[in-house]
């Protein structure tokens, strides 16, 4: 996927869209690009976010430190290193984050997906690999298991 200020502009119109059509606030997740979308989107519309989950998304650390950086340095017309937003996409949102890693993505290095302490809410491991994080159905479980309980231990 290209990372345009068009496609995050196109984001942000439907998070707008799904948020006033539910009344609600929306819950974010981002499977390994998508979860720097999260994140942005947490940054720039905390208003319109209850919660943004990255799984296995390179939001810390060295942008470098995965194995797709070459691949996505090809398909945008910038480098990791200077993405066309300014927000800084490893400081915490202010609405709930968490981070979703493994470290045998082997895609993303396991420092890079989990983040500082201080960079989300909470943090887990899963024992998958980097395209299981999206695909598997043991996976999906775990994920949507582990966030029940995190939504469920967050409500006041």
């Amino acid at each position: 996927m290209r990372v345009t200020t068009q496609a995050i502009a196109r984001v942000e119109g439907r998070l707008a869209d799904i948020a006033t059509s539910t009344g609600r606030k929306v819950v974010i997740i981002g499977w390994s690009l998508g979860g720097l979308y999260a994140r942005l989107l947490a940054h720039r519309r905390p208003e319109l976010v209850a919660l943004a989950v990255t799984l296995g998304s390179p939001f810390s650390g060295n942008r470098r430190a995965n194995n797709a950086w070459r691949l996505y340095e090809r398909l945008n017309d910038h480098t990791v290193d200077a993405p066309p937003f300014p927000e800084e996409i490893s400081a915490k949102p202010p609405v709930p984050t968490i981070a979703m890693w493994s470290t045998k993505d082997g895609i993303v290095a396991a420092e890079c997906a989990r983040g500082a302490p201080d960079e989300s809410d909470a943090r887990f491991e899963l024992p998958y690999r980097h395209f299981e994080l999206g695909s598997s159905r043991r996976a999906i479980a775990v994920i949507v298991g582990a966030l029940h309980n995190f939504m469920e231990e967050e409500r006041p």
